[in-house]
């Protein structure tokens, strides 16, 4: 769950929440940018940004199953898994509205992290049922959307849509 624009009071309580809707249907929540709530809602899964992860100590990053980090480069994706993620994010794949003034760091891009990291990678940035199936030949474990699953109007039929495009 991330959400850039809430204090971490204010986070705080949408996280709780979203975690009581995640737990009835049984779906995984991971928690992103403040370590502190989750261990206060009892979350074993926390996504941080890199800055955020060399802040932590090894003994706070034992609390968490799962930990993850956004990279932009291999660079990155090496130090992510020194710091102990067991995931990670790469991006931005290609164009997205998202980020308008930034480039696509494009499929060699994700070849290469996928290529040079043991760790689960999973694909960011402008994709959809057209490019989803490049991302899956680089490499990458699985894929993130947010504005297509946000703007449309069943998600559920978006959703498969992007399986069947494999």
């Amino acid at each position: 769950m991330r959400e850039k624009d809430l204090s971490e009071t204010a986070y705080e309580k949408l996280a709780a929440k979203v975690l009581a809707i995640c737990q009835r249907h049984h779906v995984p929540c991971i928690l992103h940018s403040f370590p502190e709530t989750a261990l206060r809602l009892h979350v074993s899964a926390v996504h941080l940004p890199l800055p955020l992860l060399r802040n932590m100590t090894d003994i706070q990053k034992m609390a968490f199953q799962v930990i993850g980090s956004s990279c932009h480069s291999l660079q990155e994706a090496k130090e992510a898994k020194r710091l102990g993620c067991t995931y990670i994010i790469a991006g931005h794949i290609f164009a997205t509205a998202c980020k308008p003034r930034l480039a696509a760091r494009g499929i060699p891009f994700l070849k290469e992290i996928c290529a040079n990291t043991a760790l689960p990678v999973y694909a960011i940035g402008g994709i959809n049922s057209e490019n989803a199936p490049f991302v899956r030949h680089a490499g990458a474990k699985g894929l993130c959307v947010m504005s297509g699953i946000m703007q449309c109007n069943d998600p559920a039929a978006y959703l498969k849509i992007m399986e069947e495009s494999r």
